[in-house]
């Protein structure tokens, strides 16, 4: 994602359906097992409240480490959004594999408007991925411009939207506080449209 970050959360939701898709389907199967007679809306809970914790730990560990920390931040948010997406998909009868999973991520987090749109830019991104520039590092851009591009990619994909709460997650003591408070936000606010999209198709 450093080395072509305007496509970072294309590359984030190829990649987390690749490896988070096949965790969502035995989370699944053991859910099944120890809570035989859970629904879907039961079992998406579970998946929304585990994420949901995750995503405020990490917005509070993350606060004290300054820029480079800012950008992880919102890259391990939009995963464990990615992962909360996958595993609420699982628990109303969606394959968490599906190629679909990937364009549905993108929509749920906002970073596309359209189905269509989404496809077309996880097609260039997948093209990208191949592409042996991509392996070589960034091209020529000074580190600091591109974790900037990054961090506002990822904070796009993951709903922090606000300019101030990723300012103030650069802030030491300051930043674990809003951290904390803007992860929890940004991801209950996904896992509703979320819910509420695999529920009623």
């Amino acid at each position: 994602m450093k080395a072509d970050p305007q496509y970072a959360p294309e590359h984030l939701a190829l990649e987390a359906v690749r490896r988070l898709g096949p965790e969502a389907e035995r989370w699944l199967a053991r859910m099944r097992v120890e809570r035989p007679g859970a629904g879907p809306d039961e079992l998406a809970a579970l998946a929304v409240k585990r994420f949901t914790n995750q995503a405020r730990l990490s917005g509070a560990v993350s606060g004290a480490a300054g820029l480079p920390g800012a950008v992880v931040d919102v890259g391990v948010l939009s995963w464990t959004q990615a992962r909360m997406v996958l595993h609420v998909a699982a628990a109303y009868g969606y394959d968490p594999t599906g190629a679909e999973r990937a364009t549905e991520l993108l929509i749920l987090q906002r970073v596309h408007k359209y189905a269509e749109t989404a496809r077309t830019a996880l097609g260039v991104a997948a093209g990208r991925e191949h592409a042996s520039r991509i392996f070589t590092g960034a091209s020529g851009a000074p580190m600091a411009r591109v974790l900037v591009t990054l961090g506002v990619r990822l904070a796009q994909m993951a709903g922090v939207r606000a300019a101030k709460r990723v300012v103030v997650k650069i802030i030491p003591l300051g930043g674990m506080v809003l951290g904390t408070w803007a992860n929890s936000v940004a991801t209950k606010d996904l896992a509703r449209r979320t819910r509420e999209h695999y529920r009623s198709r």
